[in-house]
């Protein structure tokens, strides 16, 4: 399903009408895919190769542009983060030219929902980038990541709930595989980015507190207690994390010198663990935290914010385990092109 140094194989036989490397219908070399994920964080593109039932990125791009930088006090997308963000997308434009990209999805997510210029926004960027922006309910987000996340899932789970803590929003999906049940999904308004604004990024112990106490309050408006686990321990129910603060609470507390995507995907923590890292990067100051190799500049005032909403929704499903996904949406949009099929593939084995 997914090649980057490594090949998953797809659970449940593999992607549906999909037998063999897609070839362009003129001679050259063969044809490419591409998704583009534009968060309130993050632009993030992937270009890809399929390969019988995987398939392999040969061309990637990410950037922080902190497009939603100011949207929760202001309503609206400010002028120096969509100058950052088509600077970005241009890049992107120039790399799925170069690469010669078949075919393409482009989605955005929670700023360019939210925010009043929204839609003048999407508007210019086709005009002046030449992309189209698709901009993802909060209920497609949740699926394309889930469907993204497909390998990582573990066969003997009848129970699974799956995080995902953006810039602007958080998604708790949630499936009973065992019970054949469709499964529910709820977003969060509020993500790394809204959150660390409200707070700022030095909380003291109090502050923290009340980060926690508002992403649960959140947890609570959203309706969330419709899912009960029958179980709390896995396998019976597994708890799978993807976005950059699980990411990044798992390098650190791997003690890498430079983050590898390798050692950090799929990799399974105890929450004792991640709470301990938590504690250690709470006990860091701005400076400290921008110092690690694993967080940067760029992330060293989100990455408290991340670690109040996972605390919050563990809260609220104290599961002793978490799944970490370096892979998400773009992952999902590669897949449904090649016509995976997200109910089936989540069918508990027989």
């Amino acid at each position: 399903m997914y090649r980057h140094a490594d090949q998953t194989t797809l659970p449940n036989g593999g992607a549906k009408g999909f037998g063999r490397p897609w070839r362009s219908p003129r001679a050259g070399p063969p044809t490419r895919i591409a998704a583009l994920d534009l968060g309130t964080n993050n632009c993030r593109l992937l270009v890809a190769e399929p390969h019988d039932t995987a398939f392999e990125v040969v061309d990637s791009f990410s950037r922080i542009t902190r497009l939603g930088e100011g949207l929760a006090g202001s309503g609206a997308l400010g002028d120096a983060a969509i100058r950052r963000t088509l600077a970005a997308l241009a890049v992107c434009k120039r790399i799925i030219d170069r690469n010669r990209v078949a075919e393409l999805r482009c989605v955005a997510t929670e700023a360019c929902r939210r925010a009043s210029n929204g839609a003048a926004f999407i508007a210019r960027v086709e005009r002046e980038v030449g992309l189209r922006l698709e901009v993802l309910s909060q209920d497609e987000e949740a699926k394309l990541a889930l469907l993204g996340c497909l390998p990582l899932i573990d066969e003997a789970a009848d129970e699974l709930l799956m995080v995902d803590i953006g810039g602007g929003s958080t998604e708790v999906l949630w499936m009973d595989r065992a019970g054949g049940g469709p499964g529910d999904a709820v977003s969060l308004p509020l993500g790394v980015v809204t959150l660390a604004e409200s707070f700022g990024r030095e909380p003291d112990e109090s502050e923290y507190a009340a980060m926690v106490g508002t992403a649960r309050q959140a947890l609570t408006e959203a309706s969330v207690g419709g899912f009960v686990p029958r179980s709390l321990e896995p396998p019976a129910v597994q708890m799978l994390g993807t976005s950059g603060t699980v990411t990044t609470l798992a390098a650190v507390h791997l003690g890498l010198r430079r983050y590898d995507r390798r050692r950090v995907d799929g990799l399974t923590l105890p929450y004792a663990a991640i709470a301990a890292v938590t504690e250690r990067l709470r006990r860091l100051d701005h400076q400290g935290r921008a110092a690690h190799p694993c967080i940067g500049q760029g992330r060293a005032d989100l990455v408290i914010a991340g670690c109040a909403i996972l605390d919050a929704i563990h809260d609220c499903w104290p599961i002793s385990r978490l799944r970490v996904a370096d892979r998400g949406v773009r992952e999902g949009i590669l897949n449904s092109i090649l016509g995976l099929d997200l109910g089936a593939a989540l069918r508990p084995a027989s």
